[in-house]
């Protein structure tokens, strides 16, 4: 065995760093071939090391190699995400997905069902497989067009206050359920002789359930938490910005540590003179949470009314004395 191979095997377990070779990690796994497609970064690098062929082609290397790494089973957690970056991957690929993979799979599941003889069922398994091509394709433009609008927004400094990313993930799946079923339909209840192309066609929608499962685990593990972290670190940027200049002294007060920043809001909006109507529509909020967060202020504080409320958002510089309205 030569010293290259013995170097390969010797890394397998490894995580893949800058200074790996393109060639080593797709001996490694050549599932990689079409992450380095979707990060735009041409073939025909020889024998660069990944930080040479990202930095060659502008990608950011420690996103590629988070990707990478997390494609391959690998460690991943320790690079930082570049999110203009890693939106420029998730784009190529579902691009790959609406315009090459799930046609190129249609085109082959017509060939190869034409050599059945039973023709409705034919039209029903491409009716399937045509309906399950326009939920996917409605999927990855909503995200296109929303989700990676909203995270272009917050990367120019914009923060919507009635959308968080974790809205997007708590509905957000793989959409390989229904592709499943339609292999296990073919496999166990179709029933045709001459399968060369129909196995060839399974073995392409295997593929992509694998693919589309890892482009899941991307969007899961990399790209919601990073623009997690973003959303928070902004959110964090704009309280110093409104907080007044002795915000320090009003930190070391126990009574305001106690209160959650919604919390503060929400007495700087009664300071304000705005009703609970108001104030549910001005953060988003319905006007039973904005109840429910008065009670709990009424608790913490011991203060009962807006006029109480008034005057803590006054004496610990929630609200500037001049914006009171002082009829309230």
């Amino acid at each position: 065995m030569g010293d290259y191979a013995r170097e390969i095997i010797m890394e397998k377990q490894q995580e893949y760093g800058p200074h790996h070779r393109m060639r080593e990690i797709i001996m490694d796994n050549n599932l990689l071939l079409m992450a380095i497609s979707r990060f735009d970064i041409a073939f025909g690098f020889g024998d660069s090391q990944i930080k040479e062929a990202c930095e060659k082609h502008g990608v950011d290397t420690d996103t590629f190699l988070a990707v990478s790494n997390l494609l391959s089973g690998k460690n991943y957690r320790r690079y930082i995400i570049h999110l203009p970056t890693l939106m420029g991957y998730l784009k190529h690929a579902h691009g790959s997905f609406i315009d090459f993979i799930l046609p190129g799979i249609r085109r082959k599941l017509i060939e190869a069902i034409n050599y059945s003889d039973t023709n409705d069922v034919a039209f029903q398994l491409m009716k399937f497989y045509d309906d399950y091509v326009v939920e996917v394709r409605r999927h990855m433009e909503y995200e296109n067009e929303h989700i990676f609008t909203y995270v272009e927004k917050l990367l120019g400094g914009t923060i919507d206050e009635c959308f968080s990313i974790s809205q997007f993930s708590v509905n957000h799946n793989h959409m390989t359920s229904k592709l499943n079923e339609l292999k296990d339909i073919f496999i166990y209840s179709y029933n045709q002789r001459d399968n060369d192309l129909l196995s060839s066609v399974l073995s392409d929608i295997i593929g992509c359930e694998r693919d589309l499962m890892a482009h899941f685990d991307v969007e899961t593990n990399l790209f919601v938490p990073a623009v997690e972290n973003l959303e928070k670190r902004l959110r964090s940027k704009l309280a110093v910005m409104d907080s007044p200049d002795d915000n320090k002294n009003e930190e070391s007060d126990p009574q305001l540590e106690s209160l959650s920043d919604r919390e503060k809001d929400i007495i700087r909006f009664v300071a304000l003179g705005m009703a609970n109507k108001e104030i549910a529509d001005r953060l988003c909020l319905s006007i039973h949470t904005v109840t429910t967060h008065r009670r709990n202020l009424s608790a913490k504080l011991g203060i009962h009314s807006p006029a109480g409320l008034t005057i803590f958002a006054i004496l610990h510089h929630l609200v500037d004395l001049k914006d009171v309205n002082p009829h309230q």
